[in-house]
């Protein structure tokens, strides 16, 4: 299972998280190129090498020009019109929804006519999508994060002088890990804290994993320790199978249109279910109805339960503790006659290896060649076989 651990020991900023995974190896072009899809005029990435107590790290910068204000359907709108990936997407509209309902409770408003100023500047917009997408282009499997340092004090914004943590990154924060030292001033800003809380699986220490890159992603501020998040990449190692204690949610519908079911599973998955399904069911007076089930880490529960109270018809929601337990699993790419297709590797508790090649990488290869379905799969795992 492909890990990586964002070290926040001076808090976090989009721009630093963006900064530390391509300073990791995620392919710049690619994210940029990805970037461009989206239809937003007038801006460009500036990446420089700089120094934070003599520690080499990239910094990003995203120039802008004027742009219009923004509300979250606008956002929505953008990312949809760039045809991104599901995961990108998905883990996208999380991040941006979370950033809109905390400054919706701040100020009291419909999530739907709160203006952000955070949210609507582009170089929020390119911090989270290009965050997501270099997740995606490192083939990350699961995001953890240090406890964060959220700093202490007074920050000036658009609304005047505001209490650190500032109160949209105080709501964001509630399910995180967080500290404050003598270190002074803003340190988590909101987008930071919508990436991390909405992505990342537990904050605490580094877990185990061989460690195969390191990335260094710059601050601004000059803080006389080295400003900066630090990105740790690599693989879990091999285990037996474990035991971790998750949350069942689950919830009875009759009365929602289906066509809304897909969009639910998208916004659970990515706000960080492990496994979300439905079963239909005849409810009173015969009604067909569905079984809304989503299973989710403790961290995540509140997150999840508020989603389905706010996208769904249900007026009540069914929790129990349940345990899981896994195998151990990594990502590996295989070449095959119909190109290169991604697959999970499951370790067995006898010490072999289970190849699953991923369904969509698959299908666009028997499409665009042609090929059945089953052939490209069998394809995938006899090149994995060697």
């Amino acid at each position: 299972m492909r890990v990586v651990h964002f070290d926040c020991p001076t808090g976090a900023a989009g721009n630093m998280l963006l900064a530390s995974l391509i300073d990791a190896g995620a392919s710049v072009k690619n994210i940029e190129r990805q970037l461009r899809k989206l239809p937003v005029k007038g801006w460009s990435l500036i990446l420089r090498t700089i120094r934070k107590q003599g520690i080499a790290a990239l910094h990003l910068e995203v120039k802008q020009g004027r742009q219009p204000e923004r509300h979250l359907p606008d956002i929505f709108r953008i990312i949809d019109r760039a045809k991104l990936s599901d995961k990108v997407t998905g883990s996208a509209y999380m991040i941006f929804s979370a950033l809109a309902q905390a400054e919706a409770k701040v100020h009291k408003a419909p999530i739907g006519h709160v203006h952000f100023h955070e949210v609507g500047a582009v170089d929020a917009i390119v911090d989270i999508v290009g965050t997501c997408l270099a997740l995606e282009d490192l083939e990350i499997d699961e995001v953890r994060c240090s406890p964060l340092n959220v700093g202490h004090g007074t920050v000036r914004c658009a609304h005047g002088l505001l209490p650190v943590p500032a109160p949209a990154t105080a709501l964001l924060i509630k399910n995180a890990r967080v500290y404050q030292n003598d270190i002074a001033g803003e340190l988590v800003t909101p987008t930071g804290a919508a990436i991390l809380t909405t992505l990342a699986k537990t904050f605490g220490p580094m877990p185990e994993m061989a460690v195969a890159a390191v990335g260094h992603g710059a601050g601004t501020k000059e803080l006389g320790v080295p400003n900066m998040v630090r990105a740790f990449i690599g693989d879990a190692p091999a285990s037996r199978p474990t035991a971790e204690g998750l949350v069942l949610l689950e919830t009875n519908i009759d009365d929602m249109n289906p066509q809304a079911y897909q969009h639910v599973m998208e916004l659970l998955f990515a706000a960080g279910a492990l496994d979300v399904w439905m079963a239909p069911v005849y409810m009173k007076k015969n009604r067909p109805g569905v079984v809304l089930s989503a299973l989710v880490p403790a961290a995540k529960e509140q997150q999840a339960v508020e989603l389905v109270f706010a996208e769904t018809t249900s007026l009540g929601i069914r929790r129990s503790s349940v345990e899981r337990r896994t195998l151990a699993r990594e990502a590996a790419t295989v070449k095959t006659v119909y190109g290169p297709v991604k697959g999970k590797v499951a370790l067995l508790p006898d010490g072999m290896k289970r190849f699953m090649p991923e369904y969509g990488d698959c299908r666009r290869a028997a499409l665009k060649h042609g090929a059945p379905l089953r052939q490209v799969q069998e394809a995938a795992i006899k090149a994995y076989k060697g």
